[in-house]
């Protein structure tokens, strides 16, 4: 049995989606891959060992998630949830059809992924199991997934950034700065609370990328408030030439490294590309909107 789960991009509302705010979330075409053909996975990943503990896979399968990452060095793309995702799929469900798996299996992914990772929205899972564009949002303590369309018209653009990021340091350093000021920290996450609702709402390219500039804007003062640079430099540089152009170029997901997105009604111009390139932030080949987790008989 062989099995595949995409990577994401987090395009719209994070952090914010961790306070009831809507995310918008992209499958791309980097997948992970799984088979139970008998040899041993590179290594036991935590969320793999966390699904056995919960006994709903057998053996630990063997997987390949090269396509996640840039030189060994991680993008950003939800690795370990494609991985375990996978991984369940050909070590679990034996009797769930294929077309009803990516339903299945995301109840499951997503309770072991939030108890190995200490928590997080989980939005990386879905994106792993349904694939496509999607927007999530929490409903009763519950991750509500539907299927998400972009205004037509839409150019984006991934970069891979020189350094990667610490989701989890990045989640610690904003708890810490909520105990320090939980005024202050409210005052952001609804900011950008209000990009990311707009953003679900846009059914143009201008107002999408109104949305998305409105949330960078909210993470520039979120990260300086918390100590952490959830907006790089670098970033902030890139996106200053986006906008000029009538785009807007910002992380994707916890942002301080890793990946970063531009978006816009025109690609984007030699002037971006050229100042990315002399800051290191390198052009990543993708295709938002892949299909989903798919297994197949070897």
């Amino acid at each position: 049995m062989k099995a595949s789960a995409p990577g994401k991009l987090v395009l719209s509302g994070a952090y914010a989606v961790l306070e009831g705010a809507p995310a918008l979330v992209a499958a791309v075409d980097r997948y992970a891959f799984a088979s139970d053909d008998g040899r041993a996975p590179p290594v036991l990943t935590e969320e793999v060992a966390e699904a056995q503990r919960r006994h709903l896979m057998g053996d630990a399968p063997w997987f390949d998630a090269d396509a996640l990452r840039d030189d060994g060095r991680k993008l950003g793309l939800g690795s370990s949830a494609a991985i375990l995702a996978a991984s369940m799929a050909v070590a679990g469900y034996p009797d769930v059809a294929d077309e009803q798996l990516a339903q299945v299996i995301f109840p499951d992914a997503l309770a072991v992924h939030r108890a190995a990772q200490g928590g997080g929205s989980g939005v990386d899972v879905a994106a792993a199991c349904y694939g496509g564009v999607i927007r999530c949002e929490f409903a009763d303590e519950t991750l509500k997934v539907t299927p998400h369309v972009l205004p037509e018209g839409l150019h984006t653009q991934t970069f891979a950034c020189p350094v990667s990021a610490s989701t989890r340091k990045m989640l610690a350093a904003l708890r810490d700065y909520r105990t320090r000021d939980q005024a202050g920290y409210d005052a952001q996450l609804e900011r950008a609370g209000e990009g990311a609702r707009a953003a679900v709402a846009a059914t143009t390219v201008d107002d999408l990328v109104a949305a998305l500039a409105a949330q960078f804007d909210a993470f520039v003062t979120l990260g300086e408030a918390s100590d952490i640079s959830i907006v790089t430099e670098a970033m902030a540089a890139i996106d200053r030439v986006a906008r000029a152009h009538g785009g807007c170029f910002g992380p994707s997901g916890a942002g301080g490294g890793d990946v970063a997105v531009y978006y816009g009604p025109v690609p984007p111009p030699t002037t971006l590309l050229a100042a990315a390139g002399e800051l290191d932030l390198n052009p990543v080949s993708l295709r938002l909107g892949a299909p989903g987790l798919r297994r197949e008989m070897s």
